[in-house]
């Protein structure tokens, strides 16, 4: 049997000093992109602009976002499942705060996470994308 996919929509949110923003959900251990789940006739970028609001309060011109790939995991909070990720980049100067379903922020330099613990997807896929070397 296959694994189910999950199709999401992400972000690589940067500030001036080169560190990127990544985000914990509450009762998980690992951090992630910002970002969620694409529903039903919505784009990529709806999806995105949607849930960056909901999660951080952070409301973006569906044009900045600029994107960088296509990457597939194992889904981290879904078990047996793969998370497929359209991702996208952009730079942000602003205060955020979690908001709904996410316990704990972070801004970290992507070359050098520290001792948080990565989703498989941010670890070994879009932390290693060409455009954010």
């Amino acid at each position: 049997m296959s694994p189910d996919v999950i199709r999401i929509a992400a972000a690589v949110i940067s500030r001036d000093d080169g560190k990127v923003l990544v985000v914990r959900k509450k009762g998980s251990h690992a951090f992630i992109q910002p970002g969620g789940k694409i529903e039903p006739g919505e784009d990529p970028i709806q999806a995105l602009c949607r849930e960056l609001d909901e999660e951080l309060g952070l409301n973006i011109a569906p044009t900045l976002p600029v994107f960088i790939g296509t990457f597939s995991a194992p889904a981290v909070n879904e078990r047996g499942s793969t998370v497929t990720a359209q991702v996208y980049t952009f730079s942000h100067t602003g205060e955020v705060r979690p908001k709904a379903e996410l316990e704990e922020i972070a801004w970290i330099n992507p070359k050098d996470p520290g001792d948080l613990e990565l989703a498989p997807l941010t670890r070994d896929h879009i932390f290693r994308a060409p455009q954010l070397r």
